[in-house]
């Protein structure tokens, strides 16, 4: 079977593949006109290309008629939908490219609805390019780094940019190595030397770009790995890192996971965090249910968190903690600004 073979059929028998979907914008509704046949790759492509066709109609439409916050918002659930089609091909270049150019087009639509201000930007980190967002609201609190899982692109994670600038951060968000843009356009696979080049300049260039502002990283899974490596510039102020992966061989991940994640990098991707130096106040969070993060590497790290650190828990989610995100970006906001944190488990 090939990799997308594997994807395809754990679509098909797992509920679970689809939440981080559902929390990130797919309806239930939409979802259910897929899963109710035999998936096939042609099936599934006709499928989300008619539905962010039948969703960017939809958009126009009721532009027209002056509902611009909802048609903004449909608009990026259209991007989503096309970002399902560029997801499912590992390989970069090609006919992921031509799916990932079609997500990007519909979001520009969407960005200039916005009342926030959208900067498109590139920088070159050794001879290689990389893509990012900025959102920029009036009156800034401060400046929130995104930093993405391995397997998602920048525009995938919209909901949690909207979270943020709408309470008035400027929000950063690249595609690291390996990923969105940066990996389809050029084929630039993810080394751990690469990530931490890439997250050092970020956070560089945010500081160069809002010297005013303070600097906050946001990571889930592997993209909270690397928001922790970030927690040792002392640029940084506070960090939220939720479900961050571990180096764990005891953790068997699903072949076709495996198999994508293969084709964007050729080593273990995930720092090693005995070595960092660790300085900032860090907010932890995991879900007792995360069967890829053992609770006992959580509170290791804990452990091991400098002062300030806080453990959130939730009883009853999983990796990502998926259907408490609205929550958890919410309480982070809060904690940025102070409002809430005493040292110690939540």
């Amino acid at each position: 079977m090939t990799t997308i073979d594997k994807t395809l059929l754990t679509a098909s028998l797992f509920e679970g593949f689809w939440d981080r979907w559902i929390v990130h914008g797919v309806s239930y509704h939409d979802l259910a006109k897929l899963r109710h046949s035999i998936i096939t790759k042609e099936h599934w492509f006709k499928t989300w290309s008619e539905l962010a066709e039948e969703k960017y109609t939809m958009a126009e439409s009721i532009k027209k008629v002056g509902l611009v916050e909802q048609a903004e918002f449909i608009y990026r659930t259209a991007a989503l939908y096309y970002q399902l089609n560029q997801w499912l091909i590992p390989e970069h270049g090609g006919e992921k490219l031509d799916w990932l150019k079609q997500s990007l087009r519909v979001v520009k639509k969407a960005d200039q609805l916005s009342d926030y201000k959208t900067e498109y930007v590139e920088f070159p980190i050794d001879e290689h390019r990389y893509y990012g967002r900025v959102r920029i609201p009036n009156n800034p609190k401060g400046v929130i780094i995104i930093i993405n899982p391995i397997d998602s692109t920048k525009e995938e994670l919209f909901s949690y940019e909207m979270d943020f600038v709408e309470k008035n951060y400027i929000v950063v968000s690249f595609d690291g190595p390996g990923q969105g843009e940066t990996y389809t356009r050029h084929g630039l696979k993810a080394t751990r030397v690469c990530w931490e080049r890439f997250v050092d300049m970020v956070i560089e260039y945010s500081s160069n770009t809002f010297p005013a502002q303070d600097i906050f990283l946001f990571g889930t899974s592997s993209g909270a790995a690397w928001a922790i490596y970030g927690s040792s510039n002392k640029k940084v102020s506070k960090v939220v890192a939720v479900s961050p992966a571990f180096r764990n061989e005891e953790i068997q991940m699903p072949d076709y996971f495996m198999e994508r994640m293969f084709a964007v990098s050729d080593e273990e991707i995930i720092p090693d965090y005995a070595q960092i130096n660790l300085q900032g106040p860090v907010l932890l969070v995991h879900g007792k249910k995360d069967v890829m993060v053992k609770d006992e590497d959580i509170y290791g790290l804990f452990d091991n968190l400098p002062s300030g650190k806080i453990l959130l828990k939730y009883e009853e989610e999983g990796h990502c903690c998926n259907y408490r995100l609205p929550e958890i970006r919410t309480k982070a906001m809060e904690w940025f600004q102070g409002k809430w944190g005493v040292k110690g488990e939540f």
